[in-house]
């Protein structure tokens, strides 16, 4: 416990932060303390509510991802973080983010409703009740380097760079790399030793 404690940061610990983010947070600790993709073969059971614990993903997405210098306006500009289909994941992301930034940038979140641009966004996350538009939505973030992140079965065929499943009850996540390149994202390999599957070619 006491390396867990190390790697999960301190202002993260406390209890302003709320235990859907420490839950994930833990997650992802005992995922990156692994050695290898075979440590993690039966991740952390995820006792929480579905759309809580995603949004403490998306969250910390934010700290495994490189942004091109041109997706931000300026060096204090906020990172924004756009929510399509699921207003229970955005309140949420609300409270975990007050009072904290990613790699030193304030976040800010907005709830997209259908037809608002989607420029200026750092992370789109598309719910499944956007399934139909989903395409349409991820091409708008590549366009803005956005590291789209979808709740879809065929969210990497789609495009997206990163999808939720859940499987026996644990939320895990893929990654498609081409999709991130295309976006003109780094992705960390931290992040990448702990996802589901890793997709290099075409989805």
């Amino acid at each position: 416990m006491a390396v867990l404690n190390r790697l999960v940061p301190p202002q993260l610990r406390t209890a302003r932060v709320g235990g859907w983010l420490a839950v994930a947070m833990l997650a992802l600790a005992v995922m990156l303390h692994s050695a290898s993709a075979q440590a993690i073969a039966a991740p952390v059971e995820l006792q929480a509510s579905e759309s809580r614990v995603k949004a403490a993903f998306v969250y910390k997405f934010g700290d495994y991802v490189e942004w091109p210098a041109q997706a931000f306006d300026a060096p204090d500009s906020p990172l924004v973080i756009g929510v399509v289909g699921d207003d229970t994941l955005a309140q949420e992301l609300v409270r975990i983010s007050q009072g904290h930034t990613i790699d030193g940038r304030r976040v800010a979140v907005k709830r997209m409703r259908h037809g608002d641009p989607l420029s200026g966004l750092h992370i789109v996350f598309i719910g499944a009740s956007e399934a139909r538009r989903a395409a349409q939505a991820i091409e708008a973030g590549r366009t803005g380097h956005a590291l789209t992140i979808t709740d879809t079965d065929d969210g990497l065929r789609l495009g997206s760079v990163i999808n939720f499943v859940v499987v026996a009850n644990k939320v895990r996540f893929d990654v498609a790399l081409p999709s991130a390149d295309a976006s003109g994202l780094k992705i960390s390999s931290r992040l990448l030793a702990v996802a589901r599957t890793v997709v290099e070619g075409a989805p």
